[in-house]
């Protein structure tokens, strides 16, 4: 047996006319010869068919409308305007399947489903924003004396009630946007009425003047930062370009760097105690944001700066910057201070959560101890958040297990990636900064498209080095579609909710 899904041809008519026949069964009248010409002349991709050794036996119309100037609860025949087809618009943003018939003798072969796929792909290939179709629920008649369409539609769904239509389309993805009734007049078996079903293009760009533009494949640099002490500034500056220039080398995106990365620069006021240390520290954050700056920009990539602290009205935060590779940036203030922060440094915690707008998609920033906190990343990700980066330090194994297995949990449960980054080696110098432990790490959902281990890559431990990982983003958009599980889409949102208080 030879299955070929190709566009119909005009010389196809004679086949299709006779599986038409069949496949009707006496519901109304078939599309004649010029309905179908008509319609390969003005939108040749949209007419498909499915040839099976050498004869058509299948086969899906369409055309393309505006849903900003059509209709698109409209009855059948207003749609295609009495077969005219006055309604395609070559510009429009839809996608309307108007025909689906597969011959009675082929429909064990399943051709309805890779008609169906075809015009999902078509879809995509053309950047429509959806897929509708009116669908018949011809075994609605059977109940139509005791349930409401309503009524019926939903055990349809809950697979109580089988209904050839609905039940194959529900299973392909569309999902009911309205119930259209006198949709098609001679549909005595669905008793006029019909579904309006849509599946929307998760690859779908809109026409926009926003930075997020997704790319298809972001590609991300981990720095696993030896602490040292440094002889001045420059001596730093040096170091950290050292790593901008290595990892920019090979085309990243961005650049993570770890938390508190500079405290190597504490090291001449290791006398002061340790509020005054960390003041001291701050006096440089401006000026090395600036530097880092000229660096996003110079080497074209995006860099988070790990975190420095910041003293503002007399009150110490712990912050972390985007540098924006168009010059822009953008700081994120950790919510969440760990006891020790708050006894040695009196830091405190921001208030503000949001994800940040970039030319790879939205990203999200939490420093260390703020990913053990699940709520934060489940606000991020209902505004979209794609990547989340964790600059992170860590003194010992167990303190960075606990940060690990965090952000590993919040890429499964937010069906996202989760980038982590810590500093390694010693600083004896530097109180409180003495002894460093990390694994930096790039984590990812759990199914299919991902590693087994939901372990993108990872870092020798305890060792000075960079992490680079490619990250698929279409792979995000297809989990939350059509993942094995769908955590964002599933929760119980008449139970409980996650939500920010201001």
């Amino acid at each position: 047996m030879d299955i070929n899904v190709r566009t119909l041809s005009k010389k196809d008519y004679r086949d299709l006319k006779i599986s038409m026949t069949e496949a009707y069964d006496g519901l109304g009248d078939v599309w004649t010869k010029e309905n179908i010409v008509d319609l390969i002349d003005i939108f040749p991709e949209g007419q498909i068919a499915v040839e099976v050794d050498g004869k058509v036996v299948a086969c899906a119309l369409s055309i393309i409308i505006d849903s900003g100037k059509t209709n698109i609860y409209d009855k059948y025949y207003a749609i295609i305007d009495d077969g005219k087809f006055d309604k395609h618009d070559a510009e429009g943003d839809t996608l309307y399947g108007i025909e689906v018939f597969v011959h009675p003798d082929y429909r064990a072969l399943r051709l309805g489903r890779r008609l169906y796929d075809q015009r999902k792909e078509l879809c995509e290939q053309l950047n429509l924003q959806r897929i509708l179709v009116g669908g018949r629920i011809p075994n609605y008649h059977e109940f139509a004396d005791h349930m409401t369409p309503r009524t019926y539609i939903e055990k349809v769904k809950r697979k109580e009630i089988y209904d050839p239509t609905l039940t194959f389309q529900l299973s392909n993805d569309f999902h009911v946007k309205k119930i259209i009734k006198n949709y098609l007049p001679e549909d005595t078996e669905s008793k006029e009425v019909a579904t309006l079903l849509e599946w929307n293009n998760i690859y779908y760009e809109p026409d926009s003047g926003s930075r997020s533009t997704p790319k298809q494949k972001v590609r991300i640099g981990l720095v696993q930062w030896q602490m040292r002490l440094f002889k001045d500034l420059e001596d730093f500056y040096d170091q950290v370009e050292f790593f901008v220039d290595t990892v920019s080398d090979y085309g990243t995106d961005f650049i993570l760097f770890p938390e508190f990365f500079n405290t190597p620069l504490m090291s001449p006021y290791n006398e002061l105690p340790e509020r005054m240390a960390m003041e001291k520290l701050a006096e440089y954050t401006k000026d090395i944001i600036a530097r880092i700056q000229q660096f996003a920009v110079s080497y074209n990539v995006n860099i988070i700066a790990g975190s420095m602290p910041l003293l503002e009205r007399g009150k110490l935060y712990n912050v972390s910057y985007l540098c924006h590779r168009n010059g822009s940036l953008d700081s994120y203030r950790k919510i969440h201070i760990t006891p020790n922060e708050m006894k040695y440094y009196g830091l405190v915690g921001g208030n503000e959560v949001k994800v940040f707008d970039t030319d790879c998609g939205k990203v999200g920033l939490l420093i260390c101890y703020d990913v053990e906190f699940p709520e934060l990343s489940r606000i991020l990700a209902d505004q979209d958040m794609q990547i989340l980066f964790v600059p992170f330090m860590t003194d010992t194994q167990n303190g960075y297990v606990r940060v690990r297995s965090c952000a590993q949990a919040r890429a499964i449960e937010n069906e996202c990636y989760v980038a982590i980054a810590g500093s390694v080696g010693n600083l004896p110098r530097v109180n409180n900064m003495d002894i460093q432990y990390s694994q930096s790490a790039v984590f990812t959902p759990s199914d299919f498209a991902f590693p087994n281990n939901a372990i993108r890559a990872e870092a020798t431990p305890n060792a000075e080095m960079v992490l680079i990982a490619d990250l698929e983003m279409y792979s995000l958009r297809d989990l939350h579609e059509y993942g094995t599980v769908k955590l964002l889409k599933d929760r119980r949102k008449d139970l409980y909710e996650v939500r920010l208080l201001k």
